[in-house]
């Protein structure tokens, strides 16, 4: 394969000229910037590509995060084979050789289990949708639900890191650092990639920095996590008694010592340094105009729900979001803990929908109203889905359901999805897939399409390696394209 982009071992082989000239005019381009209010970075801000490889339907994606594993039997796929064999084994040709994880593998007997919940055929389009997701129920008409999604991995941290960065094994590049890395900032004032942790969550998996971390791209593509109250960001605000022109003398004193030892390491990651050096004075203004939430109307708090008017919520952080889209950040997640039901199935999966399905809905429709949605994708999911059969005791009224990688539910809206669609068959039991599977890297290759970007030539060389979000696979999941 021929690399189409500037790789590690070529940016290091810069001369000392080339390298004092490429600063000098960049920098040079940030002041001007500054100086003419344009609001756009100029040579960094472009990313690697320079322009999409095809029409962008895509400026900004919105990564609704539902860490845990969100049941799809309670959500968005409804069975009532199920139902009515609630208690009974589920049969053995189903499930095959197929691996089972160590928490219900040792089962004598998989006895199915039924949902509790009741699904009402929803909007014009007729998608059939969970009764605890009313307001999502609302935007049935707006969103292509997925149900043939399907993962390799059955156990959380191989699963997340999966969604977030293309590979089970720590260490590569988040989804957002290579949107950022490949198309670059629409914002000189903000993080190209930003992320958002309900606070209001259970913390019943944990949640690590390295999925929006930047793994081997350079590290100004990595995810900015945003936290609720005083200190959006950590260490952004100047200490006391250090005035706003100390602190960009300081800068320029630290960037012209960063130039010295760039022209004689030549090393990208000093370069690194100095833009997120730059971007950081920058935010110090930009970040409290944006977390500031007293300019919204109280019809926009009512639409999000009585939680957004307290800071990092999940439905805060929804309308968060929506505040940064406007700002043309490219790449936001939020990540909402607490969707592990292993047990008592009826009350967590009532509590998570409680906390996140109005403001989930919210955003689409503010999304909407404001313009925003015809060039902007939503994507809702988590890691895997629930088996079919209860885990451990369960009762006539309540069970667990244990991890499920081999088939599960998520919905896209937005900019170049068909609204109103259901995409992918799943068996009777809701365990196999019968029709249109959906894998981990067909969603990011079909993601990278709508961005304008062919996920086969988004590549950095790493250790000798060419290296790609969807690794060597992926394929763009046509039909549910406008």
């Amino acid at each position: 394969m021929k690399p189409t982009v500037p790789t590690y071992d070529q940016l290091m082989l810069q001369t000392r000229r080339h390298f004092l000239g490429s600063t000098g005019l960049g920098l040079g381009a940030m002041a001007m910037a500054q100086m003419f209010g344009t609001g756009q970075a100029s040579a960094s801000a472009a990313g690697i590509l320079g322009a999409p490889h095809h029409f962008a339907k895509v400026k900004r994606v919105i990564y609704l995060f539902q860490a845990g594993g969100p049941s799809h039997l309670e959500t968005f796929d409804d069975k009532p084979v199920l139902r009515e064999g609630h208690g009974k084994a589920l049969p053995k040709s189903v499930i095959g050789n197929q691996r089972l994880s160590t928490m219900s593998g040792n089962q004598s007997l998989l006895p199915m289990a039924g949902s509790f919940a009741k699904f009402t055929k929803s909007g014009k389009c007729g998608t059939s949708i969970s009764d605890t997701l009313p307001h999502t129920q609302k935007i049935a008409d707006e969103i292509c639900v997925i149900r043939s999604m399907h993962t390799e991995a059955i156990n959380h941290d191989p699963a997340i890191t999966f969604f977030c960065s293309g590979s089970q094994i720590p260490g590569r590049p988040s989804m957002g650092a290579w949107a950022s890395y490949g198309l670059g900032s629409l914002n000189q004032n903000l993080p190209g990639f930003i992320v958002l942790v309900s606070k209001n969550a259970s913390r019943d998996q944990p949640l690590y920095t390295r999925l929006w971390g930047s793994g081997f791209l350079p590290s100004e593509h990595q995810g900015v996590q945003f936290r609720s109250g005083k200190e959006p960001v950590l260490y952004l605000t100047n200490p006391e008694g250090v005035s706003p022109h100390v602190r960009r003398s300081m800068l320029d004193a630290l960037g012209k010592l960063n130039m010295d030892q760039a022209a004689q390491e030549l090393d990208p990651e000093i370069n690194a340094r100095i833009a997120q050096a730059e971007m950081a004075f920058r935010m110090q203004t930009s970040v409290p105009d944006a977390t500031d939430l007293s300019d919204e109307s109280e019809e926009t708090f009512a639409l999000y729900g009585p939680d957004s008017k307290t800071p990092g919520t999940y439905a805060a952080n929804c309308l968060l979001a929506r505040r940064l889209i406007e700002r043309d950040v490219r790449f936001v997640q939020l990540f909402h803990q607490g969707w592990d039901q292993h047990g008592d199935v009826v009350g967590g999966i009532t509590r998570q929908c409680k906390q996140t399905d109005q403001a989930s809905a919210a955003l689409v429709m503010d999304l909407k109203r404001r313009g925003l949605l015809d060039d902007t994708l939503v994507v809702w999911g988590g890691e895997f889905g629930r088996t079919a059969y209860s885990q451990g005791k369960m009762s006539a009224n309540n069970y667990g359901r244990d991890h499920h990688p081999r088939c599960f539910s998520i919905w896209l809206a937005g900019a170049g999805i068909k609204g109103g669609i259901s995409h992918g068959l799943t068996d009777e039991y809701g365990y196999n897939i019968l029709d249109g599977a959906v894998h981990v890297h067909d969603l990011h290759a079909t993601m990278l399409h709508l961005m304008g970007v062919d996920h086969e030539k988004l590549v950095y060389k790493f250790q000798g390696r060419y290296f790609r979000l969807t690794d060597i696979a992926g394929h763009i999941v046509k039909p549910i394209l406008a």
